[in-house]
């Protein structure tokens, strides 16, 4: 096979690619395509740079395919833009005279439940010093280690270790009111919902989320995760308090379903201008995406993000510091959700509630 032959055909197959998750269906063979923007992005600008500067560019195919590769080009990159120093901050910067005891640190960290290297977690816990963290993939005894390691600096705990991959744990050094444990659309799967006191004794609300991924092991549809996300987004967009929502979504910022949840909540992503913070797979150099998140209403703003040191996990921590800062909520007001958004969403949810038990 020639050079040029080789890449006709990659430039076909970056079509495919590119089209595919554009379908309007759940199944996890599609909804996978979701993820790779970043390696396609990087993969179609290598195929044009090598067609510039080994062929000349003189035949209508030429053209034909030099012009196609060039818009899947800007359609991938279109899409992970926004998780780039190129455009505005989404949730901005704290005012310099900012109240300290507005603000919190929080850390998420799926922390693999089969890794047993459960003093590099709690080293990563102590180092980064966090007001609040959220555990997932805990089970028993998860829990033990890290319970008898952290207890003392996190007097507020709730816990749900299971032996599934899908347990949680939240400790935190703020007060929690009235914390709620969760099986919002199955009852192996949990989340965590409940008011938070700042140090000023201002509240909040945090919903700490772990919904199930599309895969054929685990769930051959994205509907129960789409759904879980969707409830969620209703709740958020309805609350009378600043809100913070965070986890392992096993989706990326700049899916359908994550862009989907963020819009109908009316929520804005830390993430954009500033970057990726790539947090799954630690394990790979290359296959690397921004799984676990951390998305907040227009009150907030961020004084730090960052993921994480390697502890063990297929995935990195997530950090951020927050400040409450409601004087400068109009500043960053995100749109309102269109009917249309509100109506996929009711679908979605819809969706669930009729797929069969055994799906």
């Amino acid at each position: 096979m020639t050079l040029k032959t080789f890449l006709r055909a990659f430039g076909i197959l970056a079509v495919i690619l590119t089209l595919i998750p554009l379908i309007a269906a759940d199944y996890w063979w599609i909804r996978m395509f979701d993820y790779p923007h970043i390696q396609l992005t990087l993969l179609t600008l290598a195929a044009l740079a090598a067609y510039f500067l080994r062929f000349e560019i003189k035949s209508w195919r030429d053209y034909a395919f030099v012009g196609v590769l060039l818009i899947c080009f800007l359609y991938q990159f279109v899409k992970i833009m926004p998780y780039t120093p190129l455009v505005p901050l989404e949730v901005g910067e704290p005012s310099e005279n900012v109240d300290e005891n507005s603000g919190f640190t929080l850390l998420t960290s799926n922390v693999l439940e089969k890794n047993k290297e459960y003093q590099k977690v709690i080293a990563e816990v102590q180092s980064i010093d966090p007001d609040m963290v959220v555990f997932t993939e805990t089970d028993g005894i998860w829990l033990n280690e890290i319970e008898g390691a952290l207890a003392s600096e996190f007097p507020y705990r709730v816990n749900i270790p299971i032996h599934n991959t899908y347990g949680m744990l939240l400790f935190s050094k703020l007060k929690l009111i009235n914390p709620e444990k969760r099986f919002i659309v199955d009852d192996s799967i949990p989340s965590i919902h409940t008011e938070v006191e700042l140090r000023n004794g201002k509240r909040f609300r945090l919903h700490a989320v772990h919904p199930t991924p599309p895969m054929p092991q685990e769930n051959p549809s994205s509907t129960d995760r789409d759904a879980e996300l969707m409830k969620v987004a209703l709740e958020t967009r309805d609350s009378e308090l600043p809100v913070i929502v965070v986890g392992d979504f096993n989706d990326v910022a700049w899916s359908q379903t994550t862009t989907l949840f963020k819009n109908v909540g009316e929520l804005l992503d830390v993430r954009v201008g500033r970057s990726l913070y790539n947090t799954f797979d630690a394990t790979s150099f290359i296959m690397r995406w921004s799984l676990d998140q951390i998305f907040v209403s227009e009150e907030w703003r961020v004084h730090e993000i960052h993921a994480g040191e390697d502890v063990g996990s297929d995935h990195f921590p997530f950090y951020a510091k927050l400040y409450l800062q409601p004087e400068l909520a109009e500043e960053q007001k995100p749109e309102p959700a269109t009917e249309e958004q509100l109506k996929t969403a009711r679908e979605q949810i819809r969706e669930e509630k009729q797929e069969p038990e055994n799906n």
